[in-house]
């Protein structure tokens, strides 16, 4: 699979993401296909099955978890990838660390590390169809995505 990515010119794209090789890369690529096909990076989460789904009913108020409703292999390989990325990536490190240390609502570690894999396939995803190198700044939100992109004002 990781000849498919040179053949393709993918290789240099996929390993600019920090943290994500070229065979974590390719174990992605081979669940999900051509991500050019799905309308947006939250389709290729919702393809996973790593998108948060609320169990409530009318006097339950249940827990929100992932949906698993998606690929398992994908699921899985997104979470090996996530997993690794953690030690690599800084950005990633740092959802990592607010999402579990928030001092709203923390998650446990397993919910902070799904979250992880969701945000390390919207990256892939966004690297792979603009075909752009991964910018950190881009990912942390420290600059916009695209030169036209307005940004939120900041809360005072």
């Amino acid at each position: 699979m990781c000849a498919v990515l040179d053949e393709l010119g993918l290789t240099g794209l996929v390993t600019s993401i920090d943290g994500l090789s070229a065979v974590g890369a390719a174990v992605i690529l081979a669940e999900t296909g051509d991500l050019s096909r799905f309308a947006s990076a939250r389709s290729v989460v919702k393809h996973a099955g790593l998108n948060p789904a609320e169990n409530t009913s009318a006097t339950l108020a249940g827990r929100t978890r992932i949906s698993r409703r998606g690929r398992p292999g994908l699921r899985t390989a997104a979470w090996r990838a996530a997993w690794a990325g953690l030690h690599h990536n800084r950005v990633l490190a740092a959802k990592y660390a607010h999402l579990t240390g928030r001092d709203g609502s923390p998650l446990a570690g397993g919910q902070a590390r799904a979250a992880c894999a969701a945000a390390l396939l919207r990256w892939l995803y966004a690297v792979i169809t603009r075909r752009q190198p991964w910018d950190a700044r881009i990912a942390a939100g420290a600059i916009p995505a695209r030169a036209g992109a307005v940004t939120a004002p900041a809360a005072a």
